[in-house]
């Protein structure tokens, strides 16, 4: 696990356990994948009911309130595949 990685699972772990049902991967171009799911957050690449793609920077911008979620994703800058409720969820998760 990198050191990009191994930051979005210690920054997103708390924030995750038993907030989310089923899972979601933020896919974080060029440095890997995140696992989210209600026992908290790990580094993996597994198959996921949804999925949030984007680069370290919108990442790094949605975790600090910078980014408004919604916005990134209208102006492209976030990808989501998948079921759009739960993408709303880690959308909370990640302001939150």
């Amino acid at each position: 696990m990198n050191e990009t990685i191994r930051g979005y699972v210690e920054t997103l772990d708390p924030k995750a356990k038993g907030a989310i049902r089923g899972t979601a991967k933020l896919v974080i171009e060029g440095a890997g994948s995140v696992m989210l799911d209600e026992t908290g957050a790990r580094a993996g690449d597994e198959e996921a009911d949804v999925v949030l793609m984007a680069s370290d920077a919108v990442f790094r911008n949605i975790l600090s309130g910078e980014q408004n979620p919604v916005m990134a994703y209208m102006s492209g800058k976030l990808k989501v595949e998948g079921n759009a409720q739960r993408a709303l969820k880690v959308s909370g998760i990640l302001t939150g």
